[in-house]
């Protein structure tokens, strides 16, 4: 009896307050959702992250000929300016077949250094031609413009720095370019997306939790004469505080169930299929539906416990037992 009784107050409670309680799922609906979408966000950075940091490598350039010619000119000009484009480095000619032995054998006794492979400029041609053979420039390349290089690939990416400053400026070494500096930008910009999306999730979590109050405080003003009756019954506070503390929690439950079905939609419709992301940037490890899945346990429970806390604290503000 006593649970019938409840669950007939709730539906009368939400159908007093039927705007308000549509306000709250939106709200919590919009709020659940940039939270369970900033989840996603920030595991998908984390996973990029592990994959392109795994395939980045540290190159390390050698000087040629032409190199070798720029940075003479360069030196040899009155100003000292570094115009022709040469590097210091290189001043002394392009690199021996002795320097490219040292270099190897360093590298390959270093530690943190996974595998070393050697590049040559026959090779730099081709897998320029390959990459940019529809360009302009590339019919004016010629395989003796390329340069020579070492690719290393570390055990822990982290510590690229190590290797940079152990070769940059050593004779014989054009330049060394860590990959990894490239895409840092990227993940850069993908956390402060992720941050403005969790800005704007307190921002609606908040409003939520403004309307939730308020809708409890609406709730239990409009039924002032029934409560004060189960008072003079007998009726405990709690008993009293249910009805109002499970309006509020099916309201967030309803909104968490529609959070759930935008990430599930987006999932489906933006990664898998629809505008089909998955297909079209096959160079980005998408999460498949046990990341998304592994999420909604968590939106559920914070849809239903979210709106009961804020409506049991505000109980005890505007309802007098």
């Amino acid at each position: 009896m006593r649970a019938q009784f409840v669950m007939s107050e709730i539906g009368v409670g939400l159908r007093r307050n039927l705007t308000m309680t549509f306000a709250v799922i939106i709200s919590v609906a919009l709020s659940l959702a940039l939270f369970g979408g900033s989840m996603l966000m920030s595991e998908q950075v984390s996973r990029m992250k592990g994959f392109w940091y795994d395939k980045a490598n540290v190159s390390i350039y050698l000087c040629n000929k032409q190199d070798a010619q720029e940075a003479g000119e360069a030196a040899a000009k009155p100003d000292g300016s570094a115009g022709g484009g040469g590097v210091a480095t290189c001043r002394k000619g392009a690199v021996t077949e002795e320097q490219k032995k040292q270099i190897e054998s360093e590298l390959k006794q270093m530690s943190l250094v996974k595998s070393v492979a050697y590049e040559s400029a026959d090779e730099a041609y081709k897998h320029y031609q390959e990459q940019y053979g529809h360009t302009a420039l590339a019919s004016s390349i010629t395989p003796d413009q390329m340069q020579e290089s070492f690719r290393v690939k570390l055990k822990n990416p982290e510590k690229y720095k190590v290797v940079t400053s152990a070769f940059a400026g050593r004779d014989g070494i054009h330049t060394v370019d860590d990959q990894r500096q490239a895409i840092d930008d990227l993940f850069r910009i993908l956390n402060y997306l992720n941050f403005a999306a969790l800005g704007i999730m307190l921002i609606m979590l908040i409003v939520a939790l403004l309307l939730i109050v308020n809708t409890v405080r609406v709730s239990a003003f409009s039924r002032r004469r029934e409560t004060g009756i189960m008072r003079l019954v007998g009726a405990s506070s709690f008993y009293i505080q249910v009805p109002f503390i499970m309006e509020a929690a099916v309201a967030g439950l309803i909104g968490a169930l529609f959070a759930c079905a935008m990430l599930v939609s987006g999932q489906y419709f933006v990664i898998d299929h629809g505008v089909g992301l998955r297909d079209k940037i096959q160079l980005i490890d998408f999460m498949g539906w046990g990341s998304v899945l592994a999420k909604l346990p968590y939106v559920l429970f914070i849809g239903l416990l979210m709106p009961s806390v804020a409506a049991f604290i505000a109980l005890r503000k505007y309802l007098k037992v």
